[in-house]
């Protein structure tokens, strides 16, 4: 995708330093942050600098390269395996962050040189995840007649992934093939990533879009102003069940209601065959402070924190929530779109090459 007329993916690495899009800043300023070692990548993700399962995968995969780079002469796997438990302690929920070491590990693991094996490792696992957003956008972009109105939740496009995205890769898709598509963008309180991220990426693209209360959702799709729902994921168990940003399973609910198809667009690296169900995947808790406080310019442009909710109160934040499979019409995959039972073994392997 572009920015201002240059070309960018969300995360890369060059000589070492890991260079990630800060998504934190985002709308208001555009900055590429820099981060020279693993801690620094680590501390990205776990800040939520970077986001997003495929773009938090493709990060994690570039800071276990980086400690293998810093390990220095002699032995590197001590070090290395402290760095891997750091980065998997950055964010608990999304399986690419998991996917995305256990590739470099495994590379590392296997060569006679494991510094050049696990930076290749992580650039080798970068590029298949473009590809197979790519691939995604082909195939659900069928689901995207002329005039469609789409309702997302949370951000899935390219600032979520490494490139194109997930949930708004289809949209993207249908929009360069000339078809008029809206965009209805939840808020996604508490971190609005749908007003602050969807939005910015829809602008940029100039698609149609406008930015609702999450709770509007219901009201639109029972006035017959919804055509789909496409959301990403952050981790599909091995029955279907799709673990993701919290209120997701209220727009699901709402969609089954008034008739609505629910899709899910996910690359393999989602999908975690080793989870028989959602119940079983750990749902992240996160700051207090996330649903008390928001950040934004001011009439003067300055950014301030603001507290929104009522002094002496205690929040509860919940980052993610689980959708069961029965709720859903049908998962976007980079080898086609699938019912749940449905989904071909290769969905749960390896993403595809060029």
């Amino acid at each position: 995708m572009r920015v201002h007329g240059t070309p960018y993916r969300t995360v890369w690495m060059e000589d070492g330093t890991v260079r990630l899009i800060d998504q934190n800043r985002l709308p208001f300023e555009f900055r590429v942050a820099e981060c020279a070692d693993h801690q620094a990548t680590a501390a990205a993700i776990r800040d939520m600098t970077v986001r997003g399962a495929p773009a938090i995968g493709a990060a994690a995969a570039y800071a276990l390269a980086q400690a293998f780079r810093e390990a220095g002469p002699g032995d590197p796997w001590p070090y290395a395996r402290a760095a891997r438990a750091t980065i998997e302690a950055t964010r608990p929920t999304a399986r690419d962050l998991f996917h995305g070491v256990e590739r470099v590990w495994a590379a590392a693991s296997a060569a006679r040189d494991p510094v050049a094996a696990a930076g290749e490792a992580a650039r080798a696992l970068a590029d298949e995840s473009v590809e197979s957003c790519r691939r995604i956008g082909e195939h659900g972009a069928a689901l995207v007649p002329e005039g469609a109105r789409v309702l997302t939740h949370c951000n899935a496009g390219w600032l979520a992934t490494v490139d194109y995205g997930t949930a708004l890769a289809p949209v993207y898709m249908a929009a360069a093939a000339g078809r008029r598509v809206h965009v209805w963008v939840d808020e996604t309180r508490p971190r609005a990533q749908g007003a602050r991220l969807t939005a910015w990426e829809l602008a940029g693209e100039g698609i149609s879009h406008a930015v609702i209360a999450d709770n509007a959702a219901a009201w639109l799709m029972s006035r017959g102003e919804v055509d789909l729902v496409i959301v990403g994921a952050d981790r599909v168990a091995a029955n279907g069940d799709v673990v993701n940003k919290v209120g997701t399973l209220a727009k699901a609910v709402c969609a089954r209601e008034f008739g609505v198809p629910f899709y899910v667009a996910v690359p393999p690296s989602t999908f975690d065959a080793s989870v028989a169900d959602g119940s079983a995947v750990p749902i992240e808790e996160r700051s207090e402070d996330e649903v008390h406080y928001q950040t934004g310019p001011d009439e003067s442009g300055a950014l301030r924190r603001v507290r929104v909710t009522a002094p002496g109160s205690a929040a509860h934040n919940p980052a993610f929530d689980m959708t069961p499979a029965r709720l859903v019409s049908g998962y976007v995959t980079e080898c086609g779109v699938f019912r749940t039972g449905e989904l071909p073994a290769e969905c749960f392997g390896a993403p595809a090459t060029a």
